[in-house]
């Protein structure tokens, strides 16, 4: 298998079942199960080439398994989030050693909020869900870091739903996936409305090949008769925190 890149990672800590929750009920998490979840996880990343690196376990922050809210990757620049949960900012620190040993460079989220897990990048488009984890000024401030960079930011708003990529994501040819009923599809250029929940996640692996939840079983046979790869992994205990195949890496292709 031909190296991607590079996959970022976190470990699950011990008060993973504290973890926040928003538009769902709170339900006992099963914290070994989960461990070998994300084990399961990251070990179909390493199998799809990506080279798997961990970020240093945040005990102290329940929710920091959702490595993906802390940076916002673009070429060789990483933008560090400034979290709209006040308990996740926390979280930055960690994310921050790996970033810079990687040698990007490290801009920052100040005077606004933004969550990665509402930014989805397609092509030389960045989608912004505009909801309870990311103001305006957030997008404002992400748009300012990101136009040098050639990209064009297009802020989305979000109903009942935590983060854009909770509601929509893009298969490995742009299209966009998801459920209507959480914003407006208009604002994208393509749209394939999706039957279940988690068949709005979606990680494209390179060359035709995504990641899914095994929790959309109708939408991964849909994906695979479109001629796509679909690799299906079992995150129950993650869903039980409103967290998405998404949340769980920042995937750093090469360059």
């Amino acid at each position: 298998m031909t190296g991607r890149g590079t996959a970022l990672v976190r470990p699950v800590v011990d008060r993973l079942g504290d973890g926040i929750v928003t538009h769902v009920e709170r339900r006992p998490v099963d914290v070994a199960l989960a461990r070998d979840q994300h084990a399961a996880y990251v070990a179909a990343l390493d199998a799809a080439g990506w080279q798997v690196l961990e970020v240093p376990a945040a005990p102290a922050h329940p929710d920091s398994v959702f490595v993906e809210d802390t940076v916002v990757v673009v070429d060789d620049v990483a933008v560090l989030t400034n979290p709209g949960a006040g308990p996740r900012r926390g979280e930055i620190d960690g994310t921050e050693i790996i970033v810079r040993d990687l040698g990007l460079e490290v801009r920052r989220i100040e005077a606004g909020h933004l969550e990665g897990g509402d930014v989805l990048q397609v092509g030389r488009t960045v989608y912004v869900g505009r909801g309870g984890r990311t103001d305006a000024a957030g997008v404002a401030e992400l748009r300012a870091h990101l136009a040098p960079l050639g990209r064009t930011v297009v802020p989305v708003p979000l109903g009942a739903v935590l983060h854009l990529k909770s509601a929509a994501t893009a298969l490995p040819d742009g299209t966009i996936v998801g459920l209507a009923d959480l914003l407006d599809p208009r604002v994208f250029p393509t749209w394939r409305d999706v039957e279940e929940e988690a068949g709005s996640h979606v990680v494209p692996l390179g060359e035709g090949a995504l990641l899914m939840a095994a929790s959309a079983p109708i939408t991964a046979a849909r994906f695979r008769d479109l001629g796509f790869e679909v690799v299906c992994v079992d995150i129950g205990e993650f869903e039980k925190l409103e967290g998405c195949v998404t949340c769980l890496s920042v995937l750093i292709p090469d360059r």
